[in-house]
């Protein structure tokens, strides 16, 4: 009767840590660092008084904190942050509804059709993502000055619904190439016409891209200083968040307990969108790349 035999133990070999591993979360805890510590002076700093934020500026003790200067803030006589957050949704969302009726059906066209000229058109719009809106102001004055439209709601939406049609048709039309061609024949068939194919089949599946676009936007226009301040001009009576914050703050740039309550009260609506929404704008980006 043969020994029996053990099983071989297999050897283990421990692989080296990997470097270039511990280097990127290195640098991913740098930048974020870099990001969160403003954020959070900005939030501490809101609710301290001058000479808490200038003694103790990194300091969160609660006998510290109060609200008073926040509230006082928000009933600031140079600055009603309610009129100003009522103007920037208008805007927010008039360029939103504008930007999607125009950058899809534009899309769609580009997308679906494979003629060079219409590939051509495609690098037209991306070359014009990499133009600065602060180079356009000069030309967009003149041209809205001579349709009148200079100083007024709808020349501002129409600029800033030009500025976000290069990126989202360069978007929208990277996602409808990754839905089936067979979708618009079978609605072809069916009787549908490309008007009717684009809104009830290929609009309802861009749901990831329209979404990602329309928080983009809304932070560009959100966040926009120099358009607003230079087409709708201190005559118009009309400010958006950013451009009265800068006429609330500009005279009080060394009080501090105005200058961050301000400034939280500017951002605030923007960090919340952010922190509830950022999934959707990672998932928008990267599904035109992996859907399919």
């Amino acid at each position: 009767m043969s020994a029996l035999r053990m099983p071989r133990v297999a050897s283990v070999q421990l692989k080296p840590l990997r470097t270039k591993g511990w280097g990127r979360v290195a640098f991913m805890v740098l930048v974020s660092v870099l990001m969160l510590v403003p954020m959070y002076l900005l939030v501490v700093s809101a609710f301290k008084s001058q000479q808490d934020i200038l003694a103790h500026p990194f300091s969160l003790s609660p006998d510290q904190l109060t609200t008073q200067y926040l509230k006082k803030a928000a009933t600031n006589p140079d600055f009603n942050i309610l009129k100003g957050y009522a103007v920037t949704i208008l805007f927010v969302v008039s360029v939103n509804v504008l930007s999607v009726a125009l950058a899809g059906p534009v899309s769609y066209v580009i997308a679906r059709r494979s003629e060079r000229r219409y590939r051509m058109l495609l690098l037209l719009f991306v070359a014009g993502t990499f133009i600065p809106s602060q180079v356009l102001v000069i030309p967009v004055v003149y041209t809205l000055k001579f349709l009148g439209l200079m100083g007024t709601i709808p020349g501002f939406v129409l600029f800033e619904t030009t500025l976000t049609l290069p990126f989202s048709i360069f978007l929208y039309a990277g996602y409808i190439m990754t839905i089936p061609v067979s979708l618009d024949e079978a609605a072809a068939v069916d009787g549908a016409g490309k008007h009717r194919v684009f809104w009830s089949i290929v609009f309802p599946l861009m749901k990831p891209a329209v979404v990602t676009m329309v928080i983009l936007n809304t932070f560009s226009v959100w966040n926009d200083f120099v358009n607003p301040q230079i087409i709708l001009g201190p005559g118009s009576g009309l400010y958006t968040v950013t451009t009265g914050v800068y006429a609330a703050v500009s005279q009080y740039s060394t009080d501090y307990t105005v200058v961050f309550p301000t400034l939280l009260l500017a951002v605030a609506p923007l960090l919340v969108v952010f922190v509830l929404l950022q999934k959707h704008v990672i998932s928008g980006l990267t599904a035109g790349a992996t859907k399919g």
